[in-house]
């Protein structure tokens, strides 16, 4: 991982709300709390991504999220997450979420940088 990560680094992440993203409340198609969970996720691996070197990723570790409003199915979210910690391999996010109506989710996030060839072969450790 770059040295030049630091707090205040960001992403942006925009979906659409499709039927495979909602769950179904009276008449009404919604965003599902598990959707907003990934595209936060999705947002912070983005933020991550310029940062790190040939080989490796991240995990999530970490997700506290207050899901505060419904958005409808068809409408756009975007999610960002911004870096406020890194400590070593352990990188934490302030995530926001937001739709035309304004913000409708909010909380914090926290990734592990990893070696991806030494957690394939953690997981094929596990499979065995």
């Amino acid at each position: 991982m770059s040295d030049q990560l630091t707090p205040g680094a960001s992403a942006s992440l925009t979906w659409v709300v499709t039927e495979r993203h909602c769950t179904r409340r009276g008449d009404h198609d919604i965003f599902s709390t598990p959707n907003l969970v990934h595209l936060i996720e999705d947002a912070a691996i983005e933020a991550l991504a310029p940062y790190l070197a040939e080989g490796q990723g991240s995990v999530g570790s970490k997700v506290e999220i207050a899901h505060v409003a419904p958005t409808l199915k068809g409408a756009e979210v975007t999610a960002t997450a911004t870096v406020t910690e890194v400590d070593r391999r352990r990188v934490a996010f302030t995530v926001v979420a937001e739709d035309g109506n304004g913000k409708i989710g909010e909380g914090t996030h926290e990734r592990f940088v990893i070696d991806l060839d030494k957690f394939a072969a953690k997981l094929e450790g596990l499979a065995s």
